[in-house]
């Protein structure tokens, strides 16, 4: 159940079913047991909208009342502030993920007096389909959807105004995806599968990477401590001048780039991490050179205003300043941004951030979610792209490697805990990797 539906297509996935009053039906049914699972029986007012999101908030009140709870239901237009305030429990059943406008200022006065509430399908006021917020949107302690959850579920603002999501099933069959075509994923080993080494592999047939170093040779080592780590056979570290890293298996080359360039198994390359100012003129020669390459860091900002000079990339990540510099700012629609600078630009584009999106030339588009707050420190940028170029540098396509390593770059910080450091990251990959390739094998 990973696809993610934008409202439309939410909305063509319940016309495709049909039944609409059997589906408002169970969507009710489903609040009503979410309700009951999570409180305790409490005055309850639900606030219903004009639509199906209305319907619905309808539908769970008789089932809440059939459990012995007192519940109203008043109408969007209807109700006063000082109800709300009165009610233990609000059921916001205003408006949908699909909302088209901002809310009103008198919408937003009676979500603002709610102490507890409770979103039928999104927070009134939340897009669906960016999470962005439109005028307001309140704070939900817990949001019911159905069939499939929806990209502002899991974007930020949105996805921290849902607080607890609750999915639910409500009968519309799966097959109605394979008309639907989803393009939006949310990231987990269910979009990808590890490469495994064969009994018989040499290290460069588990391929080689080579990482560009500059002015910050620290930023450089962490790539390669990624890369080394996620499985590359063999990693280098191209340095200007030659010297002794403590790392003991970690190759440091000073021969100059267009000498390293003659071996074609120098096929995937990193550019950009710690590199400075001459890291526009490397990734130029890289491209021209047809390889396979990871553009990061200052290799992003040595193009500001100018994407089209990143054609060529195999996959590019951005945080959002460095995004900013060379897109223009994303605004409130970052899935759509990231979608437009890949294919721009034809390189798989890691938009990271708190719910980082990775997106791919062809439209495809996963958003990750398993990252946690405290990843979000120096170097840990630097490791990603390392992990990214491993894989690539063991085939797998670029889309897939991107998602991946976010995947696994979020569950080693989740597994390294609070105050980690970015050197903490590499040494975890090897046991999550082996754990999904295990797992990758146990047949349904």
């Amino acid at each position: 159940m990973d696809e993610l539906l934008t409202p439309a297509e939410m909305g063509q996935a319940d016309a495709l079913a049909g039944n609409a009053q059997a589906l408002m039906d169970a969507a009710g049914r489903a609040v009503a047991r979410a309700v009951r699972l999570r409180y305790a029986p409490c005055p309850t007012l639900v606030l219903a909208g004009p639509g199906n999101n209305g319907g619905d908030g309808h539908v769970a009140a008789a089932y809440l009342r059939q459990a012995g709870w007192a519940v109203r239901v008043r109408a969007w237009n209807e109700a006063s502030v000082a109800e709300v305030e009165r009610a233990a429990l609000v059921i916001d059943a205003i408006f949908g993920a699909g909302l088209a406008r901002d809310i009103t200022p008198e919408v937003a006065a009676l979500l603002r007096a709610a102490r507890r509430l409770v979103a039928v399908d999104v927070p009134s006021g939340l897009d669906g389909a960016t999470g962005a917020v439109r005028g307001y949107a309140p704070q939900a302690e817990l949001t019911v959807t159905f069939f499939r959850a929806k990209p502002g579920h899991y974007l930020y603002p949105g996805r921290g105004l849902c607080g607890e999501l609750a999915l639910r099933d409500i009968g519309l069959p799966a097959t109605v995806l394979e008309e639907i075509k989803p393009q939006t994923w949310l990231n987990s080993p269910a979009l990808w599968r590890l490469p495994a080494r064969a009994p018989t592999a040499h290290k460069y047939a588990a391929g080689d990477v080579t990482v560009l170093c500059g002015t910050m040779p620290g930023a450089a080592r962490l790539a390669c401590a990624g890369a080394r780590r996620a499985g590359a056979g063999m990693v280098t570290l191209a340095a200007d001048a030659p010297f002794i890293p403590p790392e003991a298996g970690l190759i440091v080359c000073a021969e100059p780039l267009e000498t390293l360039l003659r071996d074609a198994r120098r096929r995937v390359w990193v550019c950009g991490p710690g590199l400075g100012k001459q890291a526009g003129e490397k990734l130029a020669q890289l491209l021209a050179a047809g390889r396979t390459v990871v553009a990061d860091a200052d290799a992003l900002t040595a193009y500001t205003g100018t994407p089209e000079k990143l054609c060529g990339a195999a996959v590019i990540t951005p945080h959002e300043g460095e995004f900013n510099r060379v897109f223009g700012p994303p605004r409130q629609d970052r899935l759509s941004a990231a979608r437009a600078a890949a294919r721009h630009t034809g390189a798989v584009t890691v938009l990271k951030g708190a719910d980082t999106i990775i997106a791919a030339p062809d439209g495809r588009a996963a958003i990750n979610a398993n990252a946690p707050a405290y990843l979000a420190s120096g170097g840990t940028g630097d490791v990603l792209a390392g992990l990214i170029a491993a894989l690539l540098a063991q085939e797998m396509p670029a889309f897939e490697a991107a998602c991946a390593a976010v995947w696994l770059h979020g569950a080693a910080a989740s597994e390294a805990g609070p105050g980690m450091l970015a050197e903490d990251l590499p040494a975890r990959l090897g046991p999550l990797m082996a754990a999904l390739r295990k797992e990758s094998w146990i047949e349904p």
